[in-house]
């Protein structure tokens, strides 16, 4: 069993008062999530979501109206992981500002923002998964159009959405019985991958929101892109319905971030447990299960308004996890390290 010991705050990484002084040198003074990835190219790679600049209000999100971004990537380079996580650059826009990533649908769907989910870079090209959120809903509680991929080629300069990789959370009468046991429709609006096995890349995926369940797909590391080459495990086996997806992680989990620990052999997921209003790491010998119900990394307690957990794919060799956690208010991101035993 791997226990937490404690967690220390190491740094804030996004606003003008952390370590990247984020406002003066890239336009962006409040911003959250921080999902991370290894770019392929020796560099981490870190997307954030909704982004706000010169009149942002100071809490919160909003307004709209001060350079809204619905997404910034940064990246960086430092390995020292207890001096924070240190950003080289972003992607920019023509003023030298960090621009936005993904733009917005342009098929004509209601939609408010697009925000990243996950990224990882296979043989060159860096992917991103993103949701397409319809409406936010009640705390906790928000419905997307679809979830998908995009793509760059150049080590994350340039995004591409692709046309193919496409989840809709569909709203046809034939998924009624699926929203009744699951609200959150699709099982795969948000995911974490889990990384490359045996010529695969794994992911988990949830439904959007922050109270379905996890559950397990793969498909071949050139099939990406490719819809129909998933395969979802079924709780028996591995089938082509994203629908009969069993979960694996018992919900409520919420923005997801996988890794496998080299230190202790073990899967680690970290996420955000609503209920508990704590950032929880699960662990287990396979990405099928059995899952450990979640020691608590962070408390809501401590750091009231708190979400994300997502981890950096560099120490994952290590009796300890480096992880980004967003509050609410301020409405900014820190670096956190969680030594465990």
């Amino acid at each position: 069993m791997v226990r937490v010991i404690g967690a220390t705050r190491l740094t804030r990484i996004t606003g003008e008062d952390s370590c990247n002084r984020t406002a003066s040198r890239f336009g962006i003074h409040a911003t959250d999530l921080g999902i991370m990835w290894d770019d392929g190219r020796g560099g981490v790679l870190a997307a954030f979501g909704d982004t706000y600049g010169d009149g942002w209000g100071g809490h919160g999100a909003g307004p709209q109206s001060a350079d809204w971004r619905y997404n910034v990537i940064a990246r960086s380079t430092n390995t020292d992981l207890d001096a924070g996580l240190k950003f080289d650059s972003v992607l920019s826009r023509e003023d030298g500002m960090a621009g936005q990533a993904l733009p917005g649908d342009r098929t004509g769907a209601r939609e408010h923002t697009v925000i990243p989910t996950a990224g990882i870079a296979i043989g060159g090209r860096n992917y991103l998964h993103y949701m397409s959120v319809r409406r936010w809903g009640m705390p906790g509680v928000w419905h997307t159009n679809y979830g998908a991929l995009a793509y760059s080629d150049d080590g994350g300069a340039t995004w591409t959405k692709s046309e193919t990789a496409v989840w809709r959370n569909s709203r046809q009468p034939w998924l009624s019985r699926f929203r009744r046991r699951d609200p959150g429709g699709h099982p795969f609006q948000m995911i974490g991958f889990a990384g490359v096995l045996d010529g695969r890349v794994h992911l988990l995926g949830t439904p959007s929101g922050r109270f379905g369940a996890g559950h397990l797909a793969r498909v071949g590391a050139d099939d990406l892109l490719e819809p129909a080459a998933y395969e979802y495990w079924t709780g028996s086996g591995w089938g082509d319905d994203p629908l009969a997806a069993a979960p694996v992680l018992p919900a409520p989990v919420a923005e997801l971030s996988v890794q496998f620990n080299r230190h202790f052999d073990r899967w680690f997921a970290v996420h955000l447990d609503e209920q508990r209003a704590a950032i929880v790491l699960r662990t287990a010998p396979e990405l099928t299960g059995p899952w450990s119900g979640g020691e608590v990394v962070v408390s809501g307690a401590d750091c009231p308004g708190l979400y994300g957990g997502f981890l950096h794919p560099w120490a994952a060799d290590r009796p300890a996890i480096y992880f980004t956690l967003t509050q609410w208010g301020p409405y900014n991101v820190d670096f956190f390290r969680a030594d465990l035993a």
